[in-house]
């Protein structure tokens, strides 16, 4: 997808625009991918990451070049994939970051991990991927987000402010954890020009429900799941123009579940 271009007009260039860029983990299903169909969309070039290699029946055709393969669980995947990050930007400017990945872990029955039963090792993976990730992707990406004056979104949930009936204690801790490091990381970034934010998508509709989330329908004042499209919106209005002034933000994007 070829970068947008100015019309021509008296007193105004007709240098193209430069085209903006994204890096999003968490890419190959659910929120993370409807993100990337709302970034490319809107012309954005769309560089994604996740444990998977990238599928050859997907219809991106983008995508095969701009797709990173890494687990955020091991350093020296991470490592490599930060590296690679950069190598792939070629020092170019980036615009967005947004940590999507996560992990949520379930007992051999597929039920919730509780905070008696979850082990040592689960309890480090999890905290990995869903909290050390994200900051450790900002850090090494730190020079491209000031060249971009780029923002940083981290997806939490609405797990992290209540014990959920599905999501595990590790989960909700991390998820808790990241809505505190968004707050930090805002402090820390914005000297840079770098807005962080985040948000908290409550019961969305994606092929990895849970079974019985329909049963919390009840609970939702506006009645009904949310879409993977609207939490990619919310996502997409972060990294705006329009939200250049927001940051240090947590937005629940759950039909008003938490109220």
């Amino acid at each position: 997808m070829g970068a947008s271009s100015v019309a021509a007009s008296p007193g105004r260039s007709s240098e193209p625009e430069e085209r903006k860029t994204v890096i999003l983990t968490g890419a190959s299903r659910g929120i993370g991918h409807a993100t990337v169909k709302r970034f490319s969309s809107a012309g954005w070039r769309v560089i994604t990451c996740s444990r998977q290699s990238f599928p050859e029946d997907c219809p991106w055709s983008s995508g095969p070049e701009d797709h990173i393969q890494i687990d955020l669980s091991d350093d020296d995947s991470l490592a490599a994939g930060i590296a690679e990050m950069r190598n792939r930007l070629g020092g170019a400017a980036l615009h967005a970051l947004v940590n999507n990945a996560a992990i949520s872990p379930k007992n051999d029955d597929g039920l919730r991990l509780g905070s008696i039963d979850t082990p040592p090792a689960v309890w480090q993976q999890v905290l990995k991927v869903n909290l050390v990730a994200p900051v450790l992707l900002a850090q090494g990406l730190r020079d491209n987000l000031e060249q971009g004056k780029g923002g940083i979104v981290n997806v939490t949930s609405i797990a992290g402010s209540r014990v959920h009936k599905f999501a595990g204690s590790a989960y909700a801790c991390s998820k808790a954890a990241l809505a505190t490091l968004t707050r930090e990381m805002a402090s820390d970034f914005g000297r840079f020009g770098i807005k962080v934010n985040a948000i908290a998508p409550g019961e969305i509709d994606t092929s990895i429900l849970s079974p019985g989330t329909e049963e919390l329908i009840a609970s939702i004042p506006l009645g009904r799941l949310g879409t993977p499209e609207e939490v990619a919106s919310m996502i997409y209005f972060l990294c705006s123009e329009q939200a250049r002034y927001v940051t240090g933000a947590e937005i629940h994007v759950n039909g008003g579940q938490h109220v």
